[in-house]
């Protein structure tokens, strides 16, 4: 019998067969935020040091340097953290609601993921300090809702796309310090504010739409046209055409009709008197601002160190050395006391390394130049030669050493040839000027990105980062005393310690406390001098120990013994570690961001009782760098072991998840 009685629940199946759809479409559904989940550990997996703490167990919101809304990963920062790699596809394309990214001074290589268009809502891309390599991909044309794009100091390769044009909300565009070549198209953008394209092989004019932007947007390109030279058959806005003479004033007649009215033999006189004056001040107010060092920026180097004078009036740049593209490996110490001595008296750039010279004094001094630092030893200066090579230009105080003198001690300098010591070029010596012409690095200095500056607000430094940078200077001060007994650096601290692109560390200053005058002595309010040392030319391999013991003490706090006066007697960074430790709250030494690492947590209480051991008060009780160097590196393996430990056991608890799920999924009687 067929019975038209209908079964029990059929009005919720139909129910549930209309909603599932939506359910399923919901963007802030669950199996979305799974999704997203997935999308990062499989980021994590292919270039993921610093980010190895996420749990997987766990929302991915609640990660590091992960936010979410409406049950979606929007945004994923993780500047400063280590990460290396290339970035495969199905991966940070699946984060299809990131609104920003910023993966910003990373070691991340090779080209951009494709699918990186999928990522529609994307506001802002801050991907600068890495390595990428490769085209622009045309993907990032398609996300129309882009304010902020920063492809900054990478490897991209090939030329600027007119598909920039898609962007119309674009307010941030920054290019710099790629290899970016050919004629920049004619962009518009209406919205840009911030633009820089320099430091590319880029040639031709500068299009329309672009020439409203300053100068330091082109640097070190060979384009042309407003606000740069003009282009070959360009009218330049700054020299118009010059009128024809009105009648009234060179030949015919007035407007009245009567005689020629030329302009008398005395008003001309007075005229070329009244010219040299004006020009006698002119001359007069830049020799003045010249000498007096001027802003943090200047025009060129000749202008900002008065280099390029009569040789009784040379004068020239200061600070800290940097660069990227050095000369080659350094001669030993004798050959290059030898070449600096070749240069005489003559006023040239005296190099070392035997390696083509790709620029000389000429061209130095053409060069434009900006303010990195004021320091002890004088003033460093950040010069951009024309052909896109930067180097850092020192211009030393207060050294009044006699010539031979000098030359034998910028030798050996010079014949330092470690990976974690920022090369010395070449140097210029003159009666009134000593100019020291070092590699860039373009990260900076320790202590910017540990405390921030005017520029960039503070950079978090994971642990992996901040141990590596310690191991890196350790081996620099290492290989300074290995030069012998009494060769020390005399001048340690964080903004002698400077950074490469990958966040590798270099030592700066080597040598130079040798240099200066009792005037240059630093003040012991800086923090980092030992006890004992009273006077920087009389320096101690055992004073450096303690100086990097403050150091560590620095990185693991996040504190600058300058700010180190912490109560109103004025205690030091080292004491003040001290008396926390002895009262056994030891957590509270460690800079916040360090406190999210609790599988290094061993290690880094090592690391601290190491920078205790350095700073101790006596020079007898400190070890030696080579000391500390061996036991860095074992901290540094301890560290990388627990790493893959944790890797390994999440790896397990995620494997153990998925045979429990199996087996509750399973029915009963199976």
């Amino acid at each position: 019998m067929v019975s038209n009685h209908r079964p029990m629940g059929a009005p919720h199946f139909v129910l549930v067969f209309f909603l599932l759809p939506l359910f399923c479409c919901f963007p802030g559904g669950a199996p979305d935020l799974a999704a997203d989940g997935a999308a990062l550990l499989a980021f994590r997996a292919a270039v993921g040091r610093a980010a190895r703490r996420w749990n997987a167990s766990a929302t991915p919101c609640s990660w590091v340097g992960v936010k979410c809304d409406g049950g979606r990963v929007t945004q994923l920062h993780l500047p400063g953290s280590g990460l290396i790699g290339q970035i495969p596809a199905g991966t940070l394309g699946n984060l299809t609601a990131l609104q920003s990214v910023s993966l910003r001074f990373n070691a991340l290589s090779g080209p951009l993921p494709p699918d990186l268009s999928g990522c529609k809502e994307l506001r802002a891309v801050h991907l600068n300090g890495n390595r990428f390599s490769g085209g622009i991909p045309t993907g990032l044309f398609s996300l129309g809702k882009l304010v902020r794009l920063n492809l900054g100091s990478n490897d991209f390769t090939g030329g600027i796309s007119l598909a920039f044009n898609n962007l119309r909300r674009l307010k941030m565009l920054y290019l710099e310090n790629n290899s970016l070549s050919g004629e920049i198209p004619d962009l518009s953008l209406p919205n840009v504010v911030q633009f820089n394209v320099s430091f590319n092989p880029l040639n031709g004019s500068i299009p329309a739409g672009l020439r409203g932007m300053k100068p330091d947007a082109f640097l070190g390109t060979h384009l042309c046209g407003t606000p740069l030279r003009a282009c070959r058959g360009e009218i330049s806005p700054a020299s118009p055409p010059s009128p024809s003479p009105a009648p009234g004033i060179s030949g015919g007649t007035n407007a009245g009709g009567g005689k020629n009215s030329k302009l008398s033999g005395g008003a001309i006189a007075g005229i070329a008197i009244g010219a040299a004056v004006v020009l006698l001040i002119v001359v007069a107010l830049l020799i003045i601002i010249c000498r007096r060092g001027g802003g943090s920026k200047t025009r060129t180097v000749a202008a900002a160190v008065g280099v390029g004078k009569p040789p009784e009036s040379d004068t020239a740049p200061r600070d800290k050395g940097t660069a990227e593209n050095g000369t080659g490996s350094h001669p030993p110490a004798a050959a290059a006391a030898a070449a600096a001595a070749a240069g005489g008296n003559v006023k040239s750039l005296a190099f070392f390394g035997g390696g083509p010279r790709v620029y000389d004094l000429e061209d130095l001094l053409r060069a434009s130049a900006e303010v990195l630092g004021k320091g002890t030893t004088g003033t460093t200066y950040k010069a951009m030669l024309e052909m896109g090579m930067v180097v850092a230009v020192k211009r030393l105080k207060d050294v009044n050493l006699p010539e031979k003198e000098f030359r034998e001690k910028i030798g050996a300098i010079g014949a330092m040839d470690h990976q974690n010591l920022v090369p010395l070029q070449a140097f210029y010596y003159s009666r009134d000027e000593k100019l020291l012409i070092y590699d860039y690095m373009p990260m900076g200095s320790l202590s910017s990105l540990l405390h921030g500056n005017r520029v960039s607000g503070r950079t978090p430094l994971d642990w992996e980062t901040r141990s590596g940078i310690a191991l890196d200077a350790a081996r620099g001060i290492e290989y300074i005393h290995s030069m012998g007994p009494g060769v020390s650096h005399g001048n340690i601290k964080s903004s002698n310690i400077l950074l490469g692109k990958s966040l590798d560390a270099h030592v700066s200053e080597h040598g130079l406390a040798n240099l200066v005058g009792p005037s240059s002595t630093p003040n012991r309010a800086a923090g980092y001098l030992a006890p004992e040392v009273t006077d920087v030319r009389k320096a101690s391999q055992k004073g450096d120990v303690y100086s990097f013991g403050v150091l560590l003490l620095e990185l693991l706090s996040g504190k600058a013994p300058a700010q180190a006066f912490l109560n109103e007697e004025g205690i030091d960074l080292p004491r003040w570690v001290q008396s926390v430790v002895r009262e056994e709250w030891t957590s509270e030494v460690f800079d916040l961001e360090l406190l999210r690492y609790q599988n290094v947590e061993e290690e880094m209480v090592q690391l601290l009782q190491l920078a205790v051991d350095c700073a101790a008060q006596y020079p007898d009780s400190r070890p030696s760098m080579s000391e500390v160097v061996v036991r860095i590196e074992e901290i540094c393996r301890s560290s990388q072991a627990s790493a893959q430990r944790n890797q390994h056991q999440e790896h397990h608890d995620q494997s153990s998840n998925r045979t429990d799920s199996i087996d509750q999924s399973r029915p009963s009687g199976f």
